[in-house]
């Protein structure tokens, strides 16, 4: 499993119940775009349940770690089988909104926001590509102190000889077309784009514009 570039220092590893609270925080830390999200979304553990709790909990064999000097960095989250994971993203906006997501003061005007966008985009995009053709996707996220070192392409290297081992067909990932930085990595490891980007309901630039989902794929027969 392990892959370095320096190995004293660097190495991908597999997952365990011990990084849970890390790749939590990681995903808060790294929610926009590679930043902070905490000026959009206030509350870190909503948030972590949103992005990182299906994986930790129901697919941890599909989350791959970055470690750096002993410290975990980044992580990869992903799953085999969309059709199983898909849905989980709505279910937990779902139990957000029964909890007062509405009036807590940390979300609501995310949320108000949201419905706002909904009501005029008239729906939502999925949280996967439904498509057989690439029916595994993937979430990728690292610290600053991870980047620059190759963590994101040996994490990307370790998921997808996974996915080949298991004889996939294919895999998709959601990124904002936006994230000009994010669009050029996945393209550098072979992926492409897929559709014209959507509108993210409540998801705004730093200077309030709407953001966009853009969906990528990669084949892999």
């Amino acid at each position: 499993m392990n892959s370095s570039a320096t190995p004293s220092t660097v190495r991908i590893r597999a997952y365990r119940a011990a990084d849970r609270s890390a790749v939590r925080a990681i995903a808060f830390a790294t929610g926009f775009m590679g930043d902070r999200v905490d000026w959009l979304w206030g509350d870190p553990e909503s948030f972590a349940d949103l992005f990182t709790k299906y994986y930790t909990d129901h697919e941890p064999e599909s989350l791959l770690i970055a470690e750096h000097t002993g410290t975990v960095v980044g992580y990869l989250s992903g799953s085999v089988d969309s059709t199983v994971s898909g849905g989980t993203a709505q279910r937990e906006i779902t139990r957000l909104l029964l909890r007062g997501a509405l009036v807590r003061p940390s979300v609501a005007s995310f949320f108000w926001r949201s419905i706002a966008d909904l009501a005029r985009d008239r729906g939502a995009p999925e949280d996967v590509l439904r498509d057989d053709r690439w029916p595994a996707h993937l979430h990728i996220n690292l610290l600053p102190e991870g980047r620059g070192q190759g963590l994101g392409r040996q994490l990307m290297e370790q998921w997808l000889k996974r996915l080949r081992q298991l004889e996939s067909s294919g895999v998709h990932l959601g990124t904002f077309s936006e994230n000009t930085r994010a669009l050029r990595f996945f393209e550098a490891c072979g992926f492409a784009r897929h559709g014209d980007p959507i509108r993210a309901p409540g998801f705004r630039t730093r200077d309030g514009q709407r953001m966009h989902l853009q969906w990528m794929v990669l084949s892999l027969r």
